[in-house]
């Protein structure tokens, strides 16, 4: 039965080879996904309802520490691909970014008495410093965790079957996560309000959570194997060499094209989540249900997980996100229509906003399913450029500006619906508590929350999916140029057809002869791409590694 479904899914090895090597590497995807999924659903309602912070301050606290997190990934980029050591250049940062994580993730959710009414420059500080301590931890751990993929797994399938498991493991993080904090809120009484009493449930929240985060990244460190890499050769480390690297990175076509199609998806998602709670409990008046919301949001983004994965294995990298992401549109659109449920139909708006919850993960999965596979295979992409592997380096400048525009939306979103006019925190809680009613916003406080939460998030998604289709690079192109890489780093030099020439300057970007795979060494020799029966290419280095294998397995015999 096991091989059967290995067959189906298209997995190839044993389970000790191919298997379990997956599910190590993901242990830390239970923190990467989990974590950040609580803070999307929590952080700035606390920040606004618990702590009594603004809007505006609220948004000011997520921008400085995002746009930190930005800066700090390029130099953790840079570390990391520069990192000799007999453990691998990546590995040994998880441990090290344990004790970060344990600290600031409990301090995150705690404001040790302090009250955004009383004193908010004191409240802003304090979230602020321990907000980029968070980030700093976030960095030192998924920085590497993210550079060491394209190792791990070179080959073009099997980096999506990586990422698959990777994005199971994901939900692994978000599903208790959301369960731990979910109980703990009903218990202590804030289930289905949160107010300036809703402290200590929090608290109590950083704390397990902090702990259940930092042993599956503790159980990637200790399960995962790099290669060694002391015997790495570094240019001298100045500037000058930081600029360039960085500008090499945008020279890379492919990186260009995936750059911003994520950019634009990214614009929508941090729309749509940084508005989100005030959308459900301002604009459509069932914060009652928001756990509920959430929960089945986070079923229907899972339910779409086999249905990407399978597009993706039989049709390629963008399949999924042009055939799954206009659900995504749908749902973001009955932001657009949605009313109170406060009058006798109310039941018509509720079933409306569970529709909503269903189709915008269900869709937004698509396009965040081809990022996240496409991303590994611009690093071969860029060593045809450079001749080198520069893993982290393309990693953090992606994550360098979407970061930082990310931050400014947060900024931008809590501007815009102060701006309109939406009231937060004690005002409202002490409102609904004397006079028996839900407060009411004003139509130009809603039509902010609708401008943040559909209409800006349509334009992005919409955007995101034409520059989908801009890009080039298919599994036979990737297959072909890390073949041509294998023989170049053997050889000195390659010679390619026509053909081959043709598709490696559109995915480049680049004429071949400006190109260190274009670079010929030693002019007098022809190395040829090899093809097998399949007409597939070959990979040097893995052919290679087969026929060691083989004959091992012979003496053995």
């Amino acid at each position: 039965m096991g091989e059967k479904i290995k067959k189906a899914i298209g997995v190839k090895g044993d389970f000790k080879s191919t298997i379990l090597p997956m599910i190590n590497y993901s242990y830390a995807n239970i923190f990467i996904g989990g974590a950040g999924y609580i803070i999307s659903m929590y952080f700035t309602i606390f920040l606004t309802d618990v702590v009594n912070l603004s809007l505006r301050q609220a948004g000011i606290v997520v921008m400085i520490a995002t746009v930190w997190d930005a800066v700090t990934d390029p130099v953790m980029g840079m570390v990391t691909d520069r990192t000799r050591s007999k453990y691998g250049k990546h590995r040994r940062y998880l441990l090290w970014g344990i004790p970060l994580l344990l600290v600031s993730y409990s301090l995150l959710w705690n404001s040790y008495g302090v009250n955004g009414k009383e004193d908010p420059t004191g409240a802003m500080v304090y979230f602020v410093l321990i907000y980029m301590l968070y980030k700093t931890a976030f960095t030192v751990i998924s920085v590497p965790h993210t550079a060491m993929l394209p190792e791990l797994a070179p080959e073009y399938n099997l980096r999506t079957q990586y990422n698959s498991v990777g994005y199971l493991f994901n939900s692994a993080g978000m599903v208790p996560a959301f369960a731990i904090a979910v109980l703990i809120l009903g218990l202590c009484g804030s289930g289905n309000d949160l107010t300036s009493a809703s402290k200590k449930p929090f608290l109590i929240i950083g704390i397990v959570l902090s702990i259940f985060f930092s042993s599956a990244v503790f159980m990637t460190f200790k399960t995962t194997r790099e290669p060694d890499s002391t015997n790495m050769k570094n240019e001298p480390l100045d500037i000058k060499y930081v600029i360039r690297e960085y500008i090499l990175v945008f020279k890379n076509r492919s990186f260009r094209q995936y750059f911003f199609m994520s950019l634009a998806h990214q614009f929508s998602t941090g729309f749509y989540l940084n508005s989100k709670v005030y959308y459900i409990k301002y604009l459509a008046n069932q914060y009652s249900n928001y756990a509920l919301f959430n929960a089945i949001a986070g079923v229907a983004e899972a339910g779409a997980f086999p249905l990407n994965y399978a597009l993706t294995m039989k049709y390629g990298k963008k399949k999924c996100g042009n055939i799954v992401t206009p659900l995504m549109i749908a749902g973001l659109s009955i932001g657009l229509i949605m009313q109170s449920s406060g009058g006798k139909s109310s039941w018509i708006w509720v079933l409306l906003m569970l529709v909503s919850m269903i189709l915008y993960p269900f869709g937004m999965s698509g396009l965040g399913f081809v990022s996240t596979n496409i991303f590994p295979d611009l690093t071969d992409v860029d060593e045809m450029i450079t001749g080198r592997r520069r893993e982290g380096v393309i990693a953090t400048f992606s994550t360098l500006i979407k970061k930082s525009i990310s931050g400014v939306m947060a900024a931008m979103v809590g501007f815009t619906l102060q701006g309109f006019g939406l009231v937060t925190g004690d005002t409202v809680s002490q409102y609904e508590k004397v006079a028996g009613v839900p407060f009411a916003q004003t139509d130009n406080a809603i039509l902010g929350v609708r401008i943040c939460v559909a209409v800006i998030p349509i334009i992005a998604t919409c955007l995101s999916l034409y520059l989908l289709k801009k890009f080039q690079m298919t599994g036979d192109d990737h297959t072909m140029i890390r073949a041509a890489v294998a023989v170049k780093h053997k050889y000195g030099t390659v010679t390619l057809t026509n053909e081959e020439i043709k598709r490696c300057e559109l995915i480049s970007g680049q004429k071949l002869e400006n190109t260190w795979l274009g670079q010929n060494n030693n002019p007098f020799e022809e190395h040829r791409l090899e093809k097998n029966e399949n007409g597939e290419y070959v990979i040097l280095i893995e052919k290679e590694n087969e026929k060691k294998r083989l004959e091992e397995a012979a003496e053995n015999k």
